[in-house]
């Protein structure tokens, strides 16, 4: 392992950085890592509400019933749909990985910024580049957003390996990934209206930029990398904050530390990761990219319908996330292991949605309340994937969570991308079904021996890679 070019690691100069500060003793108030969580919030929300906006908008784009002569619609069959649906992770994958590194050596509060800016004005152009290009035009766009959206996972998993304090993760985390959800309930419900609305479908893609932009701009002025880079910040929030990570992370831009590529691609329990992240993109990407044209054609609800119903799911499941976060971090405080808390999240929120979908197969499609809550299920009760798998990369290593988080988005993003395209196959025929069922029943057994890994293979403790030189030290005494 080669050194670091800053100065020498020693345990007395980690030490050093928390000595007499008690993390225990919490500042009262709303604090600095209270708005920057907000913000990251926000940044979420947008960043699902343009990567969704497809799932609805693509049935309206292929509504040949609609009265609206303003409107253009066009003439693409199921195989062209699923191919615009994964297009935005053909893009997404490249950019995880280089995201990662960026956002650790540059600055990952610019990074996102600029990421969800570009992300926006690729979102903008879709509806001219439907009328220029036809779905390639589309998908060209897709790509260019994933290309640009390839940082958020990074970014945000580095953002708060150095605002969320280690008593208060689960929670500040649940709620800054809980915009994912709240993005992906408004925009779907929002885009059936807006939709069926005198605007018609191009005006999803507006809406949804021009908010983008804005918010770009807002984090680029008040977003902030870390305590010790703010301007604002009390001296006893930052000392809070800081000491409660103690020798785990290393936080001045003096001491950088190289990136520990072979030990993290070796780790059992990151590989623990990646098939739990794997397995949570497959059930999580099936859903929202294919209950639209499920509710569509098997349980028959119309445009404005199904974007209202299709939210419901992902409304229950952001509603849920922040009962399962204060749970974890009060498990916590009850001396509960964070391996156990982090392997009851997930076994919740892979294997409860397994038994949803099973049921799922099971309701006549003419029960269409039945289905629809048996839907919610299968999506609110992964709610708990936060608390589990997805704030497990900061528990192994906080100074490098999102080089961490880029790896395992990378390759569960291919997962997204093949998701349409299986689905394409098996379902031929959207009234059918018994084709839907062998979707559910594969889904179900991928969430169930995905999760069984996680159980039997992830860590929850800080890793001797998280700190090699400081682990050198050690041995050396």
């Amino acid at each position: 392992m080669s050194k670091s070019s800053g100065p020498e690691i020693s345990i007395e100069n980690l030490e050093n950085k928390t000595a007499n500060v008690d993390p225990s003793i919490v500042p009262s108030g709303i604090g600095k890592r209270h708005v920057q969580a907000l913000l990251m919030f926000f940044g979420t929300t947008i960043g699902y509400a343009m990567r969704v906006t497809i799932s609805v908008a693509v049935v309206a784009m292929t509504d040949s019933s609609t009265t609206d002569s303003n409107v253009q619609t066009y003439d693409w069959d199921e195989s062209t749909r699923s191919i615009i649906l994964s297009s935005f992770f053909w893009g997404y994958i490249v950019t995880q990985v280089p995201g990662g590194y960026v956002a650790k050596n540059w600055s990952a509060q610019k990074l996102l910024s600029l990421g969800i800016l570009f992300c926006s004005i690729f979102n903008m152009i879709i509806p001219a580049a439907a009328q220029i290009a036809g779905w390639s035009g589309v998908c060209a766009c897709r790509v260019g957003m994933g290309i640009a959206q390839g940082c958020l996972m990074p970014c945000m998993h580095t953002l708060l390996s150095k605002w969320a304090p280690v008593p208060e993760r689960a929670r500040l985390s649940t709620f800054a990934y809980a915009g994912s959800l709240f993005g992906t309930v408004v925009m779907m419900a929002l885009c059936g209206i807006l939709a069926a609305s005198s605007l018609g479908w191009p005006s999803i893609f507006y809406i949804s930029s021009s908010v983008g932009i804005v918010w770009a701009i807002a984090f680029f002025t008040w977003g902030s990398d870390s305590p010790a880079l703010h301007k604002s910040i009390s001296e006893d929030e930052k000392r809070y904050i800081q000491a409660s990570f103690g020798q785990a992370q290393i936080d001045t831009e003096e001491e950088k530390i190289p990136i520990p590529w072979k030990e993290i691609f070796t780790s059992i329990p990151m590989w623990a990761i990646i098939i739990a992240h794997c397995t949570q993109n497959w059930g999580y990407w099936l859903l929202i990219t294919k209950i639209p044209g499920y509710m569509n054609a098997i349980l028959q609800f119309n445009i404005t319908e199904n974007g209202i119903v299709s939210a419901l799911p992902y409304l229950i499941m952001w509603i849920l996330s922040f009962p399962a976060s204060w749970l974890s971090d009060y498990a916590l405080k009850k001396d509960v292991s964070k391996q156990v808390a982090r392997k009851v999240s997930n076994s919740i929120a892979h294997w409860g949605p397994a038994l949803a979908l099973v049921g799922l197969c099971y309701v006549r499609s003419d029960n269409a309340i039945l289905a629809v809550i048996t839907i919610t299920a299968a999506v609110g009760l992964n709610a708990g994937s936060i608390c589990g798998f997805q704030i497990n990369h900061i528990d192994l290593s906080p100074n490098f969570a999102g080089t961490m988080m880029s790896i395992t988005n990378c390759i569960a993003a291919v997962v997204a991308i093949i998701v349409p395209l299986v689905c394409a196959l098996i379902v031929t025929d959207e009234t059918d079904a018994g084709q839907w069922k062998i979707v559910f029943f594969l889904t179900a057994a991928i969430y169930f021996v995905g999760n069984l890994i996680f159980v039997l293979f992830s860590k929850a403790e800080i890793q001797s890679w998280n700190n090699p030189e400081l682990a050198k030290v050690k041995e050396e005494r």
